[in-house]
């Protein structure tokens, strides 16, 4: 469903269903202003508690990944919110353990990581590209709950979000990104391969989520047909999952600005002024 989608209005009803579309708009905009306020309260208290958090988001192509993420980190520092989305590996890392390129990101103490695509890239992408072989990756779906439970042993806070969306709802999505020249950029060959292999992709998918959701580790799925009903969904999951607390704001003083200095002559050099192109 295109989040923008509202159903047609007899004739007689047309003002009435702009007021609608009106009032879910502000809705929404109300709804994920008040858990962006939340987020900041998380990052004061994942700094000071020291707390080591991962987000792990997975999904079909085009099911909303980026907007999510972008929902989540947009008010906050990203100092504390680290967004890691690893392209493909090098030569050097083709040789390396497979997790070894993962856990170097992982979070120290007063980090959020959000993995933008993970390590589940193995029992996805990978396997059904042939990137790795079917061993490798049934191998991968055996270790993967180990490896999960030895960062949540360490202490570290987990969470692991699939984002689906339906056949429909996706080739709508590429469509646009096919015609919009500010999305295309968003539309990469592996996204047309996701497209044509959906089956594929469907059975590498349901075997991951059923060998990979563990008790210390389960995943959450997220129906994402609806993009801005998914953000409001996911971000409040994410806030009910973390024990955080308010963390009293000390407001400091910004004391007095020292005084224009008596000796103190404007620099009368030409500077090179950016245009009003506004009026």
């Amino acid at each position: 469903m295109d989040e923008n989608y509202e159903p047609k209005q007899a004739a007689g009803d047309e003002s009435r269903g702009k007021d609608k579309k009106k009032k879910k708009s502000w809705d929404y905009e109300k709804e994920i202003g008040r858990l962006q306020v939340e987020i900041a309260h998380l990052q004061a208290w994942v700094k000071k508690a020291g707390a080591r958090v991962v987000i792990i988001f997975e999904g079909r192509d085009a099911a909303g990944k980026g907007g999510m993420i972008k929902r989540i980190t947009e008010k906050v520092s990203p100092r504390v919110f680290r967004v890691v989305a690893l392209p493909a590996p090098t030569d050097r890392e083709k040789s390396q353990i497979y997790m070894q390129r993962y856990i170097a990101h992982l979070p120290a103490a007063g980090e959020v990581v959000i993995f933008d695509r993970s390590w589940y890239n193995r029992a996805g992408v990978d396997r059904v590209m042939g990137f790795c072989s079917d061993k490798k990756a049934r191998r991968f779906l055996e270790l993967a709950p180990r490896f999960e439970a030895a960062i949540v042993e360490s202490g570290v806070i987990l969470l692991k979000y699939f984002l689906t969306v339906s056949e429909e709802e996706q080739e709508r999505r590429f469509r646009r990104r096919i015609d919009d020249p500010v999305r295309q950029w968003k539309l990469s060959p592996m996204d047309l391969e996701s497209y044509q292999r959906w089956w594929d992709y469907t059975r590498a998918y349901d075997e991951m989520l059923r060998m990979t959701d563990t008790n210390h580790a389960p995943w959450w799925i997220v129906p994402s047909d609806d993009k801005k009903r998914a953000r409001i969904n996911c971000i409040s999951h994410i806030l009910q999952s973390i024990p955080y607390e308010r963390v009293k704001f000390d407001e400091p003083d910004l004391g007095k600005r020292q005084k224009r200095p008596a000796d103190f002559i404007e620099d009368s050099s030409i500077r090179h002024i950016v245009p009003d192109t506004t009026s």
